[in-house]
């Protein structure tokens, strides 16, 4: 199961694209990475008036839907300004697990909050070491791997997939949309429909 903590974290993580998936997956069952979920991971950012993009934080509802049919579960999050820390992307940020997702939605929308982003895509999780390795499948763009964790433990993660270590980059989900785009020449689509 994924673990996700309530207590602030900073988060330090880089991505990359993947062009062989299954070869990434065997790689990561050879270094004895664990499967921690898999299945759909909804993402819902909220908004109100733009006040949030203004800061640079981040208000989200990321929803967990089992792949195997086990209950589906909500983790509302807030993320503070980015940063970078070396060769990795940063942000503060704190989680909570929370049962009823769509409940919190509605206290959000009540709040004045709108979905000012939507992001679907099928997920696999896993966990190397104190790592966490995300493999992502989008409705139209690249197959993404993000890992997160400390330095080192990203390092070691990063080694065990078998991917070269100048294709990860302490940048986020637009940086990607925009190479895919640039690449081949086609809109990317993140969403299986748009906020």
């Amino acid at each position: 199961m994924i673990s996700i903590g309530s207590a602030p974290a900073d988060e330090l993580e880089v991505k990359a694209r993947v062009d062989d998936p299954a070869a990434l997956q065997r790689a990561l069952e050879r270094a004895g990475a664990r499967l921690e979920f898999r299945g759909a991971m909804l993402d819902r950012r909220f908004d109100r008036g733009g006040e949030l993009e203004a800061r640079d934080e981040v208000l989200r509802m990321r929803i967990f839907r089992p792949g195997d049919g086990a209950p589906a579960f909500g983790v509302l999050g807030w993320k503070g300004p980015r940063s970078q820390r070396g060769h990795y992307r940063h942000r503060p940020e704190v989680e909570a697990r929370v049962g009823d997702a769509d409940a919190v939605v509605t206290v959000l929308e009540h709040l004045g909050f709108a979905v000012s982003l939507r992001i679907d895509r099928t997920v696999e999780v896993y966990r190397l070491g104190q790592a966490v390795l995300r493999v992502e499948w989008y409705p139209a763009m690249d197959v993404l791997l993000e890992v997160e964790g400390e330095p080192v433990e990203i390092e070691r993660a990063i080694t065990a997939t078998g991917l070269p270590r100048d294709h990860f980059f302490a940048e986020s989900l637009p940086h990607f949309v925009a190479a895919y785009e640039a690449r081949t020449g086609r809109p990317a689509r993140i969403a299986e429909q748009q906020a």
